[in-house]
């Protein structure tokens, strides 16, 4: 064989080496990897459905993380023992109040909240835990009633929590709004020790959301990283004389090992940022 000839044999399987690796990297990344933590072991009906919210000019908004399984009035009750207050909504008089509340930093924990959109619907419920002494910073969460029968018959319910860390500029419409803290896992737990101490849940799970996300960004072009995981609240009927320490019913081990992984890396890249 020539050597012009062994030149091009080594060639083709170099090609054909680098297909493989290739093929095989687009099949973990694309495939495998996003089967393996893709889970829905409780409230199956909600597997096929979107897992991030959206503004009113349809641009993709806040991931969805938390959840609730009870009725609405459960939801209310819960929330409110949980030291969470409703929001006001959207007015005149309820947006100068807020301008008030950050100007003049004077309390107002009703304050009212952007609207977000989920299915094409507003959310139902909106409660906020004030952080400081306006409204300028907040814990506050979203609630859609994503199925009217969950598993055991009650409606269930999904939710997008966030912390706004202060007032400014969208980075994408210019428009004033609040800014969102990047780690919204952080405010996700927050919402489920509130509920825990408040002694209204009955067991918590979680299921797959978003997946697992370094550099999303919402609505108003803030960024945020996630575990991509709802985790959910089976509320006690009634919302009182709940356990004081409701037992977690544990994910699959495979996302319990994603999980580990993920929370052992995104401290690190969150600190680069």
């Amino acid at each position: 064989m020539t050597n012009i000839a062994k030149s091009g044999t080594r060639k083709r399987r170099w090609r054909y080496r680098l297909a493989v690796v290739l093929l095989t990297y687009l099949a973990l990344a694309y495939f495998l990897a996003p089967l393996l933590w893709i889970h829905h072991e409780r409230e199956a009906g909600l597997a096929s459905l979107p897992m991030v919210t959206r503004t009113s000019d349809d641009i993709p908004a806040d991931p969805l993380n938390v959840g609730l399984v009870g009725s609405g009035e459960d939801v209310v009750r819960a929330m409110n023992a949980a030291g969470w207050f409703a929001a006001d909504a959207v007015t005149l008089r309820s947006s100068i109040e807020i301008v008030g509340s950050v100007v003049l930093d004077r309390p107002y924990r009703n304050a009212p909240v952007s609207p977000l959109y989920y299915l094409g619907k507003k959310e139902q419920y909106a409660f906020e835990k004030p952080a400081g002494n306006s409204a300028d910073r907040r814990n506050h969460v979203r609630f859609w009633k994503a199925l009217e029968h969950g598993d055991d018959g009650r409606p269930v319910w999904l939710g997008a929590a966030t912390f706004d860390r202060g007032v400014g500029l969208s980075h994408d419409t210019g428009q004033v709004t609040h800014h969102i803290d990047a780690n919204i896992d952080a405010e996700r737990d927050l919402l489920m020790t509130d509920l825990r101490e408040a002694r209204v849940v009955s067991n918590f799970f979680q299921i797959s959301g978003i997946g697992p996300t370094m550099f999303g960004r919402n609505g108003g072009g803030d960024p945020y990283y996630t575990d991509g995981e709802i985790h959910f609240a089976v509320l006690v009927p009634g919302a009182a004389n709940g356990p004081a320490d409701p037992p977690t019913i544990p994910p699959p081990a495979l996302i319990a090992l994603k999980d580990a992984i993920w929370h052992g890396i995104a401290p690190k890249a969150d600190s680069r940022r």
